[in-house]
């Protein structure tokens, strides 16, 4: 589960090794906080996997908002049909959903979705067909 507030903008490395395959968008991405409107910000490493990448920084992010919001985004595919994958999403606060919905991509996830949720999307889509590629090769 990601943080919601997290912008994924490039995958930290190409490792997909069994460690990473429980990543919430299947490995460590680079990317900017959101968590406060028009002030974005980079965390860093020290930040990024265990608050950015997994989600749940409620009590430990000093940038986290207060209120009422979601904790962590969670994905799914939902189907792949070779040239479109559909994911269902659930938002979560402390651990139970808080909304969800499904995803497809082959009108671009932007589309049915909230911008930051739908880069979330793309980046956990990349990470599926970039490992359903390498899968495929073996």
């Amino acid at each position: 589960m990601a943080c919601p507030y997290f912008d994924p903008v490039m995958p930290q490395g190409r490792d997909t090794g069994p460690e990473n395959a429980r990543l919430p968008l299947g490995c460590v991405w680079e990317g900017i906080c959101r968590a406060v409107p028009g002030e974005p910000w980079q965390p860093d490493r020290a930040r990024l996997q265990p608050l950015c990448n997994l989600g749940y920084a409620r009590e430990s992010c000093t940038r986290f908002p207060i209120g009422d919001g979601p904790d962590a985004v969670r994905f799914a595919v939902a189907g792949d049909d070779g040239s479109s994958v559909k994911l269902h999403y659930v938002l979560e606060r402390d651990h139970h959903p808080f909304a969800h919905g499904q995803i497809d991509d082959s009108d671009g996830p932007a589309v049915h979705a909230a911008p930051l949720l739908a880069r979330q999307a793309g980046a956990y889509i990349q990470t599926y067909l970039r490992r359903k590629k390498e899968a495929s090769r073996s």
